[in-house]
């Protein structure tokens, strides 16, 4: 069911939803929680498109906000509000309303977005393109437990990430972190087979893509060994090559679909790691809406190296240095842990 309202108020959408739910025989609201998107028209299919399938598994009421650019000084005065109201089949598992703001309302979207929020419930905001360089700080990322961006979208994703580690917040993540959570896990799961120290780690990927600077510097973070960046033709992540005193441990991904696993005195193994669409990673980060110290930890230590281009487009190593100073926003880096043996530390 789907219903349009033009010129209208909150007031008026709410009712609409609740005659919706009412028409389509489902009048209890069994949404988890509240998701709101924040994006252009140009962009606002794809990214209503992922959150209906991530809805699948997280039942949402879905808001997305389009500000629409005013043409004349006439229009900027003029505020207006329309929406289409989406229930039942065409909303997938929840509701959804794409809300067009005009004029002046532009600036005041968080009056709109306020009162259509679900009652006692979570509230994500995703920006899938020109993110807020203080999330937190922005009237709609100010509702939200959850804040989501992606630098991967940002024509300087390097200077974005800088930006990012100095307003973070606890409660922001980026997609970019999301999409290396596999690489992560299997190269965890590969330290965990071997006893031995890390000596020094090269991450191999598309130069200044941010899921490479991220696991970099999440690798330096929590292993506390040099870490050197090498640019490739990609797609995106290519390959992780560990130097260990038993030997190198490689994940080796050339085709963006399947890697290759070797730890040395082992047989190669041939591991699924395939590039994984937006839905997913919408559905991965909806799964928990705590702070994720994890990120903070490797944002804050590693932003600081990140002046310089990796190695085969000007040469870059994040090196052992003094990690970037923490602050009350987010936690500190744990010096006890590299008392601990490195094989452990690299499984959190």
């Amino acid at each position: 069911m789907k219903t349009d309202l033009t010129d209208t108020t909150a007031s008026k959408i709410n009712k609409a939803l609740v005659q919706g739910r009412r028409a389509s025989g489902t009048p209890a609201v069994g949404m988890v929680l509240t998701l709101v998107i924040v994006t252009d028209e140009e962009n606002a299919y794809d990214a209503l498109r992922a959150a209906s399938d991530a809805a699948h598994e997280h039942p949402s009421r879905t808001l997305v906000v389009i500000k629409r650019v005013s043409r004349s000084p006439r229009e900027r005065t003029q505020s207006r509000l329309d929406a289409e109201v989406r229930i039942g089949a065409d909303a997938g598992t929840g509701e959804t309303v794409v809300l067009r703001l005009y004029g002046e309302v532009v600036d005041h979207a968080q009056s709109v977005v306020l009162p259509l929020l679900l009652p006692d419930a979570p509230v994500v905001v995703w920006w899938p393109v020109n993110a807020p360089l203080d999330p937190a700080n922005d009237p709609l990322g100010a509702l939200a437990q959850r804040r989501v961006t992606d630098t991967y979208a940002c024509e300087e994703p390097v200077r974005e990430l800088v930006a990012r580690a100095e307003s973070y917040t606890p409660g922001d993540t980026d997609l970019s972190w999301t999409r290396i959570t596999p690489w992560r896990s299997m190269l965890a799961a590969a330290l965990d087979q071997v006893d031995c120290r890390v000596q020094s780690v090269e991450v191999e990927g598309e130069a200044f893509n941010p899921s490479c600077e991220l696991l970099a510097m999440w690798l330096a973070d929590r292993l506390d060994v040099p870490v050197e960046r090498s640019a490739s033709s990609g797609p995106g992540l290519t390959a992780v090559r560990m130097e260990t005193d038993c030997g190198p441990v490689v994940l080796d991904r050339a085709d963006g679909s399947l890697a290759t696993l070797s730890i040395q005195g082992q047989p190669a193994r041939a591991v699924a790691l395939k590039r994984r669409e937006t839905a997913e990673l919408m559905a991965e980060e909806l799964r928990r809406l705590d702070p994720d110290d994890t990120y903070a930890s490797a944002l804050r230590y590693g932003v600081n190296r990140l002046s310089t281009p990796p190695k085969g487009a000007g040469g870059r190593s994040l090196g052992t240095g003094a990690p970037v100073e923490a602050t009350a926003q987010a936690p500190a880096r744990d010096t006890a842990r590299e008392e601990e043996p490195v094989r452990k530390a690299a499984t959190t």
